[in-house]
C-alpha cells in the first residue's frame, strides 16, 4: 500500500451525523511545514464554521482505513472509523429491554447518590493500575531489587446476593450518620 504525506479528503459531512459508535481511535494531525500550515488552517476553520468533518482514507498500521478529520481548537483530530461489520445494530440487543419507569422513591434515592458522588472530570479517574504496577516493577529491577510484594485484595464472598435498594438505603444512612 502506498503511503503519502498528504490527505485527500473525499467528502465532507455534517459533524453530528457520525455517531460516537463509529469512531475508533483518535490521533492529532499537524501540518508538515509552513506552506502546509496555511492550507491546514483554512481547511480546519472552514470545517469548524460549517460544522462539518472530512472523510478520507489513510494507511494506518499497513491497512487502509476510513478516517474522519474533525477540527479541534488549533488542530485537527483524525478519528479512524470502524467498518460496517464492526458496528452492531442496537436493536438486536436493546429491543427486549423494558422501558418501564422506575418507582419515584428509587429515582430520588439514586439521584441523591449521584449528586453526592458527582465530581468534575479528571484524567485520574481512568488511570491504569496495571501500568502503575509495571512501572514499580521496572524501577525495582533497575535498582537490582526483587519485585515488590503484590497487594492483597479482599474478594467478595461467593453467592452473596445484595438487594440494590437495601444497599442504596445503607449508603444514604451512612452519609447522614457520618
Amino acid at each position: 500500500m502506498d503511503s503519502t504525506r498528504t490527505i485527500d479528503i473525499e467528502t465532507f459531512t455534517d459533524r453530528d451525523s457520525i455517531r460516537w459508535i463509529w469512531r475508533d481511535k483518535p490521533r492529532f494531525l499537524l501540518p508538515g511545514d509552513a506552506a502546509g500550515a496555511k492550507a491546514f488552517a483554512v481547511i480546519r476553520e472552514a470545517m469548524a464554521a460549517t460544522k462539518t468533518v472530512g472523510i478520507a482514507r489513510l494507511v494506518l498500521a499497513r491497512r487502509k482505513r476510513a478516517v474522519m478529520l474533525e477540527p479541534h481548537g488549533a488542530g485537527i483530530v483524525v478519528w479512524s472509523l470502524r467498518y460496517g461489520d464492526e458496528v452492531r445494530d442496537p436493536a438486536e440487543y436493546l429491543d427486549g429491554l423494558s422501558d418501564d419507569k422506575p418507582a419515584a422513591t428509587l429515582m430520588t434515592l439514586v439521584r441523591r447518590i449521584i449528586d453526592e458522588r458527582t465530581k468534575p472530570w479528571d484524567t485520574k479517574m481512568v488511570h491504569d493500575p496495571v501500568h502503575d504496577r509495571l512501572l514499580e516493577i521496572i524501577a525495582a529491577k533497575k535498582k537490582g531489587r526483587k519485585r515488590p510484594a503484590k497487594a492483597k485484595t479482599a474478594e467478595p464472598a461467593a453467592g452473596n446476593v445484595v438487594s440494590s435498594l437495601d444497599a442504596l438505603k445503607k449508603s444514604i444512612a451512612a452519609k447522614k450518620g457520618g
